[in-house]
């Protein structure tokens, strides 16, 4: 087993994990997530919290087993507590809104961009520069905030584009001036 995997899961208050024969569902104040268990790998409920054990007759590698904990601990802390992933536009006239159910983005481009927000997101912006976006799925938060990113990624001259509100953008020099 891996090192990972021995670690007991410690449940928090409110949050209640149902097992069945290959399906974890966890349920929580912010929502319900499940995940499906490979052949082999059994989830059991104890004091402490939930740990995994192997079934006998069953060829499972240890790295899938660190993995499927660590997706399991990531439903119990996103449906206790959720996921926030904040992005900034750097730029001039570069500005983000929410309309109906898609962000729209104004990044310089001939057009406004405009990109579906998935029903189990919470999506704010604060001063059409900051874009906030927030779930109980950790994966799901993650690939929308990198495909908002992705359509301006920051540039490395002067930094203008999208990143997120923590990410070091490393500047290179501009063209140095021609000495005579």
């Amino acid at each position: 087993m891996s090192r990972l995997a021995k670690k007991p899961i410690v449940l928090p208050k409110g949050v209640e994990v149902t097992v069945s024969k290959e399906e974890v569902n966890v349920k929580g104040p912010k929502g319900n997530l499940s995940h499906k268990l490979p052949e082999g790998i059994r989830l059991v409920k104890g004091e402490e919290g939930v740990t995994f054990e192997l079934v006998e007759g069953f060829e499972i590698d240890k790295p899938i087993l660190g993995l499927h904990r660590s997706l399991i601990q990531n439903a119990i802390v996103g449906v206790s507590a959720g996921f926030e992933k904040r992005l900034q536009l750097i730029g001039v006239g570069y500005r983000a809104a929410i309309k109906g159910a898609k962000l729209d983005l104004q990044l310089g481009f001939s057009h406004p961009c405009e990109i579906a927000i998935p029903s189990q997101l919470k999506i704010e912006v604060d001063k059409s520069v900051l874009i906030i976006i927030s779930g109980i799925d950790k994966n799901l938060v993650g690939h929308f905030a990198a495909a908002v990113r992705s359509v301006k990624p920051p540039e490395p001259y002067k930094g203008k584009g999208i990143r997120y509100v923590d990410e070091f953008v490393r500047k290179k020099a501009g063209k140095a001036a021609k000495g005579k």
